[in-house]
């Protein structure tokens, strides 16, 4: 009779003892809450797991019941990020991000000649939108560019309608009689404004004085101011030293004041001389002179090689220096060679 009693209480104990057991806190899951929760459970009583906002479940199961064993069953719930509208791409402009997934914030820059008309941020938000709204990258606009005084628009094209965009230009010039002091081109700058504004200032110059030898002309004004023109030209036997037409400049004188040079007369009877590369008689070829500025080369003896060479001289306001290597003969001394004559060394 004793061994149908153990067995009879140790069934007993058994079942005391299964249904004592309870279920512990469940574990965490990452992104997910737990309802409702508590440190143990009864067998029986249920829990729901619920992803926190901005997270959706991805598979696996959300309602456990706690069993007779006290174990909760393995959870395969996962919680994963909502998603936001692709947005990394921004039109003239450039976005920064690492993902689009809730609660990343991505940021926006405009490239140059562009401004944001929005936001410099957008946060995804837990229903999976931006937050705020994405911006735009705008042009940077001048208004129209400004004329100073005693000027005028020469040249100006918008790049849309009346709006001048960033690095559009415009090209101003003064009125007769008047210099630009400062850059003519205006650009239209990151900042929505133009470049320094230039400044026409009336240019007057004094009456040319002529020249020594030669005469001037030059408009029959009361006054000459900036580019007016006057011309020189030299008298006969001189030569003009410097440019024919000069201008008025913006710094109230001439481009230049040329002067007339005297032409220079050939002492010598008999030569041959190089001019303009090419052998002439010098005798015959400035018979007239020779003007201001023109070159020969005299020919020269060199006595221990026996041959030739020549030096270089120049006419220069009436005086022309014969180079002393030079040996001029007498028609009489018919018997001697000249330079000339002889084969360049």
């Amino acid at each position: 009779m004793i061994f149908p009693v153990f067995i009879l209480f140790s069934t007993c104990l058994y079942h005391v003892a299964i249904a004592g057991r309870t279920c512990p806190q469940p574990d965490d899951l990452p992104f997910a809450v737990v309802t409702p929760l508590k440190t143990f459970y009864d067998p029986g009583e249920q829990i729901v797991y619920s992803c926190k906002p901005g997270y959706v479940s991805r598979g696996g199961i959300r309602r456990f019941t706690c069993p007779l064993t006290g174990m909760w069953p393995i959870n395969t719930l996962k919680c994963t990020p909502r998603v936001c509208p692709f947005a990394g791409i921004l039109e003239n402009g450039n976005v920064r991000y690492t993902t689009f997934e809730y609660p990343n914030t991505i940021s926006f820059s405009c490239n140059p000649g562009f401004y944001l008309n929005g936001t410099n941020s957008a946060k995804c938000t837990e229903e999976g939108k931006w937050s705020p709204e994405l911006p735009v990258c705008a042009p940077i606009t001048c208004p129209p560019p400004p004329v100073p005084k005693f000027g005028i628009l020469k040249a100006h094209k918008p790049s849309s309608g009346n709006n001048s965009f960033y690095r559009d230009t415009a090209v101003l010039e003064c009125l007769p009689h008047y210099a630009m002091f400062g850059n003519d081109t205006l650009t239209c700058t990151v900042h929505g404004n133009w470049t320094e504004l230039p400044e026409c200032r009336e240019v007057k110059c004094p009456f040319p004085s002529r020249p020594d030898n030669g005469f001037v002309n030059y408009p029959a004004k009361h006054a000459l101011y900036y580019k007016d023109k006057a011309t020189f030209g030299c008298h006969e036997t001189y030569k003009l030293d410097g440019p024919e037409e000069v201008e008025c400049t913006e710094m109230g004188n001439w481009s230049s004041l040329p002067s007339c040079k005297a032409s220079c007369k050939v002492s010598i009877k008999k030569a041959m001389v190089l001019y303009q590369g090419e052998k002439v008689k010098i005798q015959e070829q400035f018979k007239n002179g020779m003007m201001h500025g023109d070159k020969v080369s005299f020919f020269c003896k060199n006595k221990e090689k026996k041959c030739s060479y020549t030096e270089e001289t120049r006419c220069i306001d009436g005086t022309l220096e014969i180079p002393k290597c030079f040996k001029e003969h007498s028609s009489l001394a018919f018997w001697k060679t000249n330079a000339w004559d002889m084969e360049l060394c």
